[in-house]
């Protein structure tokens, strides 16, 4: 099993995160309004993205935030992906990585253990791991006839959707839902529950037990 290493203690300074992509960037845009409010004492320092032709992409770049883009395709080996990512972020100084719609799997190097993020649109363990993600983890839930959902927001270890649960937001499944609905309904959580598990993290209040985390 991972050993997880959060901070030790609250940062005297903003954050420095960096965001990794495969998509429209809509997390990382959640969470550069947060922080432009004043909900958030964060710096997104920088955006990776696994796909050059990503919507996320510009989108970043018109928020002002700096974006790389590490091809998933140019890889052939997880090992060697996850080396160029890391290398990346290592330039940026980040103290946090958040995965904010990544769909490619990540070898995460020891340096990192406990310093990554990710936000499943489930309620970890239902509804995750390879091949769920997006509009294909609503569409499950669905059509299992789940009367509630949700968003998981856990620490990453190299396996899909599989790390320490740190924060968990449930909604309703209505009986009129669509895929679309429920989508919208799950990334309104997501949008409170990843700040505040970044929050906690900042302030060095995670304290992680095996595959428990608790928030002192």
């Amino acid at each position: 099993m991972a050993t997880f290493r959060p901070l030790p203690a609250p940062l005297d300074r903003p954050i420095r995160i960096a965001a990794l992509i495969s998509g429209g960037g809509t997390t990382v845009l959640n969470l550069q309004k947060k922080i432009e409010a004043g909900e958030l004492q964060a710096e997104i320092v920088l955006v990776v993205a696994s796909r050059g032709d990503c919507a996320g992409i510009v989108r970043a770049r018109d928020a002002g935030l700096a974006v790389e883009v590490v091809e998933r395709k140019q890889f052939e080996a997880v090992s060697d992906f996850s080396a160029a990512v890391f290398s990346t972020i290592d330039r940026s100084r980040a103290d946090l990585v958040t995965l904010a719609g990544f769909l490619s799997l990540l070898e995460i190097p020891e340096a990192y253990r406990g310093r990554v993020m990710n936000v499943h649109p489930s309620l970890i363990p239902a509804f995750c791991g390879k091949g769920y993600h997006g509009r294909h983890v609503h569409a499950a839930v669905l059509e299992r006839g789940a009367k509630v959902s949700g968003c998981t927001v856990h620490f990453a270890d190299n396996e899909y959707d599989h790390g320490p649960i740190i924060v968990q937001r449930t909604v309703p499944v209505l009986e009129d839902d669509t895929v679309e609905s429920l989508a919208g309904r799950v990334f309104g959580a997501e949008c409170e529950a990843y700040p505040e598990a970044i929050k906690a993290f900042a302030l060095g209040k995670l304290d992680v037990d095996g595959r428990r985390v608790r928030i002192r």
